[in-house]
């Protein structure tokens, strides 16, 4: 068996805009409680093989699901947790002008990956249907931690932060090899928050709730990195970091400085999704923390917020400010994030997320054919 790993020069972050095949059953699944949960997943397998069909006829060397049978980026992953449970309350996460919808990550027990975990079905599903590198995409460790709220840890023993995180790597070991086992060779693990903890605004709620950001940022590099050292040699982990993305909405800004060294150096990841398509970004100074070697970094100068399509001129000004701080040979192409984090879906067209996925991979061949 070869243990070379997989390092894509084009890739998108993971979700896409969901099919209106999906949108209508999961109405009359959720709402009016009109079709079984046989019939919406017969719904959601024929979006998939519709949506693995596109990225394959663009050219992708890589198929996701689009994540349609998901609500959440994140909530549905962690909701399958063992010890953890989602409740819906009254008032929702601010983003910029909007609020998300009401559900909050509650610990209740003690934490543990389920050996059926229903995104391993998900993932041999996506397998079974594309003849391109299937990659699933997860919430990172971190996301457990900073999106549950300190009240809502009621798991007495996890009032010890470090214990809730130690449980928190070792259910994300058990996760990383149960997708190996279920034939994944490419794991992305959303770590979000790294790039959250770059915001004055963020980091101060998390000091006004005793928490030290600097102390967090180290302690989220240690759980990622010692949740996927063990992997095998021939198993790729990407992990994304962006600033929120909700109908088109953001959450947070601020450069990556605070976290540069951390994400690069520490993480042990293998490719990192940066967002890089507006100011609120900062600038490409953090690039130069990247080490030379095998690590890769795909900048999100193409932004999935909206469907103008960017220039190529102006895409290869960017690559080439960047390669002032970083080897070109590390570097790659893919959006700034999904094109759907929640079942919302941005505000585009499916024909804009189309042209937005053929430009990833004609700046990809331009750039490095």
């Amino acid at each position: 068996m070869s243990l070379e790993k997989f390092m894509p020069r084009a890739d998108h972050v993971g979700s896409l805009l969901r099919p209106q095949n999906v949108v209508d059953a999961r109405k009359k699944f959720y709402e009016e409680k009109s079709i079984t949960a046989d019939a919406l997943k017969a719904e959601e397998d024929k979006a998939i093989i519709e949506l693995v069909k596109m990225q394959e006829e663009i050219g992708l060397s890589v198929a996701t699901d689009g994540e349609a049978r998901r609500s959440f980026w994140h909530y549905d992953f962690m909701g399958a947790l063992t010890g953890l449970d989602l409740e819906e309350r009254d008032e929702g996460v601010q983003f910029a002008g909007v609020k998300l919808r009401p559900i909050f990550p509650t610990i209740n027990g003690p934490l543990d990956f389920p050996s059926d975990h229903p995104m391993l079905d998900h993932f041999r599903y996506l397998a079974s249907q594309t003849n391109i590198i299937p990659k699933i995409s997860i919430p990172g460790p971190s996301c457990c931690h900073f999106r549950t709220d300190v009240a809502d840890i009621r798991h007495a023993p996890y009032q010890d932060v470090e214990l809730l995180m130690d449980d928190l790597i070792k259910t994300y070991k058990k996760a990383v090899q149960a997708f190996y086992d279920a034939g994944c060779r490419y794991l992305q693990m959303d770590d979000i928050f790294f790039a959250y903890l770059c915001d004055p605004k963020h980091r101060a709620a998390k000091a006004a709730t005793g928490q030290d950001p600097d102390w967090l940022i180290t302690q989220y590099a240690r759980m990622m990195r010692e949740s996927i050292k063990d992997r095998p040699g021939d198993m790729t982990i990407g992990m994304h970091m962006c600033r929120g993305n909700f109908r088109s909405t953001h959450a947070a800004e601020g450069s990556y400085d605070a976290v540069a060294d951390a994400v690069f150096n520490q993480t042990g990841v293998d490719v990192f999704f940066m967002e890089y398509d507006t100011d609120r970004a900062g600038d490409l100074n953090p690039l130069g923390q990247l080490s030379k070697g095998d690590q890769r970094v795909m900048l999100g100068f193409i932004t999935t917020k909206t469907g103008e399509l960017e220039s190529l001129d102006d895409i290869k000004r960017k690559y080439e400010q960047a390669g002032k701080f970083a080897d070109y040979s590390q570097m790659g192409v893919a959006p700034q994030c999904g094109f759907a984090s929640t079942e919302e879906g941005n505000d585009i067209t499916v024909s804009d997320q189309k042209r937005k996925l053929q430009f990833v991979l004609e700046c990809a061949e331009t750039f490095w054919s």
